[in-house]
This record gives C-alpha cells, sequence and structure tokens, in this order.
C-alpha cells in the first residue's frame, strides 16, 4: 500500500501541474488571441467572463461525478478533455468560435480543478497528515512551465495554434499515462485517520452549514488573490510613481510569498492545526495589504505585497481540504461547492476593485481587503475539530503508508 500511495501523491503532483500549465499556456497567449481575433479590451473582458462560468459549470459537474464515478475515472477524463481544448482558442478566426473555445475550455478546466483536488483530499486522508498545500503550490510551477513553454516556441518561430496545440498534445498524453496511479475508488476505507483538525460531522443540517460558511470564505479569500493578480503592478506604477519594469516586480513578489508560502504550510499545519493556519495566515495578510494601501514608500510596498501573498498562501487549501474532509463520500461534491464560489471572488476581484476606484483611490481601495481578510481571521474558528461521541477529541495521525 505504501507503494501505491507514494504513486497517487506524486500523481496528483502531475495533474496539478498539468492544470496549472494548460490554464498558463492559454493566460500568456491571450494578447496574441486578441489580436487574432481583432478585438479590444472590453469584449476580450466579456468572453473571459464566459471561460469563468464554463469553469463554474465545470466545477458542480465534476463535483457529483467525482463522488459517483470516483476520482480515478474523472481526473484523467477531465485533463483529456482539458488539454484537448487547449488549442481551440488559438484556432477561433472571430469573436463567436472565441467564445465557444472558451466556454468549452473552462467547463474542462473547471472539471479538472474540482477532480483533483478531490483525489488530493483522499490522498491526504489516506496519509493522515496535511499534504494539501503542497499539491497547491506545485499549480503554480505548471504557470512557470508554460512561460518557458511559450517564450522556447516563440524563439523557434511557432504561432499560437501551433504552440497550444502541442502542450495540449503533451498535456493530453500525461493525462493519460498519469491515471494509472490514481487511488481506485473515491475514497481509502474508514479506517484511515483523519489528515488534520479540518473534518467536521459528515451529515445532517450543521455539516451543510459549514460547506456554506467555507464557501463564502472561499469567495473572500480568492477575491483577495484575484484583486492581487491584476492590481498589483498597476498599483506600484500608478499610485507610487515606480517605472514599468520595477512595477512589474509587485506581482512576481506576491506570487513568489504565495508559492513559497505554500510550500512550507502542510509542516505548519501538522504542528499547529488547519485553524491557525487559517486564522493567522489570514491577518498576516490584512497586516500586509494595509501596508500596500497606506505607504507612500515602493519597498514597503513590496514588503506588503510579499506578506499578503504568504499570508494568503495557507487559507484555500485548508478550506478545500475542510470541504472534502467534511464527508468523504460526497467529497468531490463539496469541493465544488466551496471552489466554485471561490473561483467566482476570483473572477469578481479584479472588477470589484475597479469599481471602488471610481469612487476613491486605487489604494484606498485595497482597505476593502483587510476588511475581507479580518473577517477570515475571525471566522478561521469554523476549521476547529467538533469531537463526536466515542472518538478520540486529539486524534493522532496515522503514519503514511500504514493505514491499511
Amino acid at each position: 500500500m505504501k507503494r501505491s500511495l507514494q504513486a497517487a501523491r506524486v500523481a496528483t503532483y502531475v495533474y496539478f501541474v498539468l492544470c496549472g500549465t494548460l490554464m498558463g499556456a492559454w493566460v500568456v497567449h491571450i494578447p496574441a488571441v486578441e489580436t487574432r481575433v481583432g478585438i479590444g479590451h472590453a469584449a476580450l473582458g466579456g468572453l473571459l467572463v464566459l471561460l469563468g462560468l464554463g469553469a463554474f459549470a465545470g466545477m458542480r459537474v465534476a463535483g457529483r461525478l467525482t463522488d459517483r464515478l470516483g476520482a480515478r475515472t474523472v481526473v484523467p477524463a477531465s485533463g483529456a478533455v482539458c488539454a484537448a481544448s487547449l488549442v481551440l482558442p488559438g484556432l477561433a478566426p472571430n469573436p463567436w468560435t472565441l467564445a465557444g473555445a472558451l466556454v468549452v475550455f473552462g467547463f474542462a478546466n473547471g472539471c479538472l480543478d474540482v477532480s483533483m483536488n478531490a483525489h488530493a483530499v483522499h490522498v491526504e486522508k489516506a496519509y493522515g497528515r496535511p499534504v494539501m498545500s503542497g499539491f497547491h503550490a506545485t499549480f503554480s510551477v505548471g504557470g512557470v512551465i508554460a512561460a518557458l513553454a511559450a517564450a522556447a516556441a516563440g524563439a523557434a518561430g511557432l504561432g499560437p495554434a501551433a504552440t497550444l496545440a502541442v502542450l495540449g498534445a503533451a498535456g493530453l498524453v500525461v493525462a493519460l499515462l498519469t491515471a494509472r496511479s490514481l487511488l481506485p475508488g473515491t475514497a481509502p476505507s474508514g479506517d484511515d485517520a483523519p489528515a488534520t483538525e479540518a473534518p467536521v460531522p459528515a451529515a445532517g443540517n450543521g455539516a451543510s452549514r459549514q460547506i456554506r460558511v467555507l464557501a463564502v470564505l472561499a469567495l473572500l479569500v480568492m477575491l483577495c488573490e484575484g484583486a492581487a493578480n491584476d492590481w498589483s503592478a498597476l498599483h506600484l506604477k500608478d499610485v507610487l510613481g515606480a517605472p514599468a519594469g520595477t512595477a512589474a516586480f509587485a506581482y512576481g513578489t506576491y506570487a513568489a510569498a504565495m508559492t513559497t508560502g505554500r510550500l512550507l504550510t502542510d509542516r505548519i499545519v501538522t504542528r499547529y492545526g488547519s485553524m491557525a493556519v487559517l486564522r493567522h495566515g489570514a491577518l498576516t495578510a490584512a497586516v500586509g495589504i494595509t501596508l500596500v494601501a497606506l505607504t507612500p514608500w515602493v519597498w514597503a510596498a513590496f514588503a506588503g505585497w510579499a506578506l499578503f501573498g504568504l499570508g494568503l498562501s495557507g487559507c484555500v487549501p485548508q478550506l478545500f481540504s475542510a470541504a472534502g474532509h467534511a464527508d468523504p463520500a460526497a467529497a468531490g461534491a463539496n469541493v465544488s461547492r466551496v471552489a466554485g464560489l471561490g473561483y467566482l471572488g476570483m473572477l469578481a476581484g479584479p472588477a470589484v476593485i475597479g469599481w471602488l476606484t471610481r469612487l476613491t483611490a486605487l489604494h484606498h481601495a485595497f482597505l476593502l481587503l483587510t476588511l475581507m481578510c479580518a473577517a477570515t481571521a475571525a471566522t478561521a474558528g469554523i476549521l476547529h475539530t467538533t469531537p463526536t461521541p466515542g472518538t478520540d477529541p486529539h486524534p493522532t495521525p496515522t503514519p503514511a503508508g500504514s493505514t491499511h
């Protein structure tokens, strides 16, 4: 069992990298596709909403399918469809076909996102210790791979469609070959120890209420992430007057801090618990974004964006993990609810900050993110274990590989 469990963990890493690579490949080719189709920024923004709606629909569908058919079936199928559909935006000759391509690609990406997270929950449960944040860290690695591949393809003279086709074909092969290493069935046996302090009552109104709260927290946290993605560089350039080259490092600082935090979070959760990570992480993020909002100095803004990324880094993995452990038989559906609302928050983040800039300065608009982080910290107690009668309120994690 130990060898198969380790293989399943490696396979989960592969699918997270694959998902990040496929989405990153589309992101880095957005300017080229925009030029090819002949649309402006406003029209592109509307089309990107369709991608988000497709992803949201895919998340809802994949959640139920994963619980019914098992992650071993849904994950590779979703990965294969996502990889195969990557080329469609690059081939679209007009806005209408691009709209259809983005809906299909978004739907497949949403299916892959939820199903691989549901499988990650089962791997974490079988390990008996936190491993979820490490999976999320590798998603960022996929974005780096996509950027490097696009740069290499451009140097070789390949156009966007050809580059997307090559990456899609490679992704298709990876998705299918990795499938055999996934865990069979939908969940480990009932003898497996819970991985973190996130599990909650498996059924009833208590569980349903917690899933709703987790979904709202995911909305708040991922709205903050979306705002950082689109406004960090503009903040340094437009508010602090930094040169464009310097301003670009704002997002890089935030992303590097987030990736580093996710690589470290699992060990921190093992020692202090998921509730502490969510609470103190959200508070750290609140301090960071407040510093960004109030400082007149570029170096302090970099520090603020780093704290913001570091603080947020462990929040989403804990929320997804808690949703999946709430009821192992419905892990896919619960993860899809939390991830779906969170994804809508990520899409809404840039728009919410943009709307607020009509009422106040950009850096003052960031104080809304401070309030959201503070609200998340105040609600972090939702991750506290509620022991059920006859169970040990302080379970000892099962060593990796000894669950069967």
